[in-house]
This record gives C-alpha cells, sequence and structure tokens, in this order.
C-alpha cells in the first residue's frame, strides 16, 4: 500500500496540473489561489488509499480525488463568505482577498468543475460516482441549511448538532472513501464499510474543529481563536454549556455586546469548568474507534488496517 505522503504528493501533482482556461483571470485565479491553500488533502487521500487498498489502480481513481477536493474547497469559498471568516489556512480568504461576488461566482465554477472530474473515467462506474456524489452534495446543503438555523435558536439538542455536523463535514469523508472503492470495482459490503469509516471520521473531524476554535493555538491552527465563541456557534462545545451552565454566564453573553476577548475568555471559562474540553476529547476519540470498528468486516490486512487507525489518530491529534 502507497504511504500517505507518497499520496498527498500525487493529489497535490494532479491539482497543480489542472489546466485552466487562460480568461477570465477573475474566475480563475480565485480557485487556484484557493486549492494552492493545500490543506491537509484529507478527502482525497481517502479516495485514493481506499482504491489502493482494495486492489485498484489509484490512477483510475485520481479525477474523482480531484473532484471531491475541487468540490471540499467550493465549499469552504462559500462558507467563510457566510461566516465572514477572515482567514482560511494561514491567508485570507478569497472573499477578502478579492470580495464577495468573486467568492461565490468561483465557488459555483468550483463547483461544475468538481462535477465534470467526478465523470471522467471509467464509464461503467459513472452512474454510480454521481449518484453518490450528487447524494452527498444535497446533504451538504441540508447540513448548512441546519447550521444556519442553528444561529437563531437556544435548544439545539446534542443529537441535533451531531446531526448537522453528519451531514454537514462528515458525510463527504464517506463519499470520499466510497468513492475510492467504486473505482476500485469493489463489493456494496465494502463500499458501505468505508462509507461508514469516512462518516465515523468526519464527525471526529468536526469535533476536533470546534475543539480547537476554542483551545488550539492560532499561530499553528491558521485562524483566529476564539470565532465560534464571537458568533454565537452552536459547536458541541457551547451547546452543552448552555444545556448544563447553572449560572446562564453563557446564555446571557450570547448576543451582548461586549469586548470579543471578554466574551471569549468568560465562555471558555465556563467550558473549562464543566470539562467540556476534555469530554469533547472523549467524544472524538469514541468516533475514530467506531470508523475503525466499521473496517472490521472487510478483511484487511493489519498492516492495511494499522494505516487507517493510524489516519483516525491523526484527525484527532491534529493541531491544525
Amino acid at each position: 500500500m502507497f504511504a500517505p505522503d507518497y499520496l498527498v504528493k500525487y493529489i497535490n501533482s494532479a491539482i497543480n496540473k489542472i489546466a485552466y482556461p487562460e480568461e477570465p483571470k477573475g474566475l480563475y485565479e480565485p480557485i487556484k489561489y484557493a486549492l494552492d491553500g493545500a490543506g491537509k488533502r484529507l478527502r482525497p487521500l481517502l479516495t485514493l488509499a481506499t482504491c489502493d487498498v482494495l486492489g485498484g489502480d489509484i490512477d483510475a481513481a485520481k479525477n474523482q480525488a480531484i473532484g471531491v477536493e475541487m468540490f471540499h474547497n467550493f465549499t469552504l469559498l462559500h462558507d467563510d463568505v457566510m461566516d465572514k471568516a477572515d482567514m482560511r489556512r494561514g491567508k485570507a480568504t478569497v472573499h477578502r482577498q478579492w470580495n464577495e461576488s468573486t467568492a461565490i461566482l468561483s465557488g459555483d465554477a468550483m463547483l461544475t468543475l468538481a462535477s465534470q472530474y467526478m465523470a471522467k473515467g471509467d464509464g461503467t462506474k459513472t452512474w454510480d460516482v454521481l449518484t453518490l456524489f450528487n447524494q452527498t452534495a444535497m446533504e451538504v446543503y441540508q447540513g448548512q441549511q441546519y447550521d444556519m438555523d442553528f444561529e437563531h435558536r437556544y435548544d439545539v439538542s446534542v443529537e441535533e448538532y451531531i446531526e448537522m455536523i453528519r451531514l454537514k463535514t462528515a458525510v463527504l469523508l464517506g463519499c470520499a472513501c466510497k468513492l475510492g472503492a467504486i473505482m476500485a470495482g469493489a463489493f456494496d459490503s465494502e463500499r458501505n464499510a468505508f462509507y461508514k469509516y469516512g462518516v465515523k471520521l468526519g464527525l471526529a473531524f468536526q469535533l476536533k474543529d470546534d475543539y480547537l476554535d476554542t483551545y488550539g493555538d492560532p499561530e499553528v491552527f491558521g485562524k483566529n481563536i476564539g470565532g465560534d465563541i464571537l458568533n454565537d456557534k452552536k459547536t458541541w462545545l457551547l451547546i452543552s454549556a448552555l444545556a448544563e451552565d447553572e449560572t446562564d454566564t453563557v446564555k446571557a453573553l450570547i448576543g451582548a455586546e461586549v469586548e470579543p476577548e471578554v466574551k471569549i475568555a468568560e465562555i471558555k471559562a465556563v467550558y473549562d469548568r464543566l470539562d467540556l474540553g476534555n469530554r469533547c476529547q472523549a467524544l472524538m476519540d469514541q468516533y475514530a474507534k467506531e470508523a475503525v470498528d466499521a473496517l472490521n468486516t472487510v478483511g484487511l490486512s493489519d498492516k492495511d488496517l494499522e494505516f487507517f487507525r493510524q489516519m483516525a489518530q491523526d484527525a484527532i491529534a491534529r493541531t491544525h
């Protein structure tokens, strides 16, 4: 099986070789800018690794790997506009580097490019690939809508939140894995096992993002710390604090006109008092374990299973 570093270099090389039209530059330069941010390449890595471990040729899954990364970055462009985020991966977001209209339009172009890449390759697999991709895309939009709806609610439950991040984040990781299985010609049972792995990994991954937004190092995390708190974003941490904080400190600070540093410090103090940081980490650990357990029926070698176990551990141990 190929090593992760090799697969990341492989996908970066493929992305760098994308031949965009020369004009209009205002449409394509933001796309290149967004993809040049590199990121972790987790989703295309999952596509290639799954294809590889199931006996497929990673070249056969290259276009789908590009497509899933293109789609992921399209969602980030639009999310950053909606969240009014200033930084992404340590540099200015597209709507700050250019403007909101550019971010929206270039994001639209990325969605179309993602669809085009998904359709490339073995024609006998195109129906399965596009059915999965389109279903996943609609679920991601549903998750984003729930996230927006939650902004106006104070009674969001942990169960509702988990379902929201399953749709908004986790299903795309499940899709990435399943795409690799499809392109490898895997059985349905193998496709479904890897899809479950990706979804459980995605839940752990998003919880870690929420954790890092409060407890991470901004120099390492690549964006300002406390943004979720300032935006009253309904994360697992905030939802749990609202439900358990008998002093109602958190509830009183939501929507209040206080200095950003004060709001972050006071809400974080409640999180600490309720031990929410450690409890969030324990939940990540649970989902990471469930991800690996999902692959027990596939019959992977110990070495191959360790590859995916390590990916799950890296997802929850990361600092950015």
